[in-house]
């Protein structure tokens, strides 16, 4: 095993023996859904940097896979949306965090009428070598686990998730990401990568490794401020600005023209005519807006017209969009 995924196996096997609240990211939005409660150790052991799978991914009781289990509390958000034996399986490299999880779902079971144990399937493994067979999970979910690879260990990571999802299945991610080079000493030193500061690369890299393992489709749900690494605390004579974006990766056939990334830019047609149609399959309404693929922002701009608004990217994209 690579050094710094054992310095990393060490920081999170203490964390799993005794929590460390806010570890090294910030704290994953609680849902707030009736007849779910919570339980506090679980709320300490939220080792997550944003949300992952919004509700609106969890329909007609997928089987959910979750990679880096913490304490448990995603996995409990995810068995209310399906309340089957085995329903979610959740994959952690540490017995030691399983076991923490075990426990913390038995202080669940008690709080919660409606959940049992046995809705979610634990099981001892890693990202580079799930242990789950080919096309059987429809939402796959990680929170600030993917950043800590080393970049091919994180194409081995993304591969491994597109290999078990089903077609059109969703990988949906939260993880650090940086638009400044960071200094070698930075990248090297092993412990500050385990608490997700130092693996973070720029976006468009981020999308370019997703998309290179074949997810036809990729929405930027969120992005914002994450952390700050000044030359006072760290090894860098610069400061360093470090945001956390939320992704979801769709198993959609891959496009010729190529992949749809959707950024939150948004198109306007406000010309004379009721609809513009671009006749590559996009109706544009009079003065409505519709979410556009940056690829289609591209090839509209591309038209040289006066009467369409493209926007710049929000980096929010809630769905809804041309392709």
């Amino acid at each position: 095993m690579s050094d710094y995924l054992e310095a990393t196996n060490d920081l999170y096997r203490s964390a799993a023996e005794l929590p460390d609240v806010g570890l090294c990211c910030t704290t994953t939005p609680v849902w707030q859904l009736p007849q779910l409660d919570i339980p506090g150790i679980m709320l300490e052991m939220n080792y997550g940097c944003g949300s992952t799978v919004n509700p609106r991914d969890l329909v007609n009781e997928p089987k959910v896979l979750y990679v880096g289990v913490g304490g448990g509390m995603e996995l409990l958000q995810f068995a209310y949306f399906n309340r089957h034996k085995g329903g979610i399986i959740g994959v952690d490299v540490l017995e030691e965090m399983l076991e923490a999880s075990r426990r913390n779902f038995k202080k669940a079971e008690e709080l919660n009428s409606w959940f049992k144990e046995d809705f979610v399937d634990l099981r001892i493994g890693d990202a580079l070598n799930l242990p789950i067979e080919d096309e059987t999970i429809d939402v796959a979910a990680q929170n600030c686990v993917f950043n800590i690879f080393k970049l091919a260990d994180l194409r081995k990571a993304l591969q491994e998730s597109y290999r078990v999802l089903k077609p059109h299945g969703r990988l949906v991610m939260s993880d650090p990401i940086c638009e400044q080079e960071m200094s070698v000493e930075l990248k090297g030193d092993n412990r500050l990568r385990a608490m997700c500061l130092t693996g973070a690369i720029p976006l468009s890299d981020y999308i370019d490794l997703i998309t290179s393992v074949g997810f036809g489709t990729v929405e930027i749900r969120a992005k914002r401020a994450y952390r700050i690494l000044d030359p006072k605390h760290y090894n860098t004579e610069e400061l360093i600005y470090i945001e956390s974006v939320e992704v979801c990766a769709i198993k959609d056939p891959m496009p010729q023209d190529g992949p749809c990334v959707f950024t939150g830019k948004t198109a306007i047609y406000f010309g004379e005519e009721k609809i513009f149609d671009d006749k590559k399959g996009h109706l544009l309404l009079q003065n409505q807006p519709i979410a556009i693929c940056d690829k289609t922002a591209l090839n509209l701009n591309n038209l040289d017209r006066s009467d369409i608004f493209i926007s710049d990217s929000t980096f929010f994209y809630d769905g809804g969009g041309c392709c």
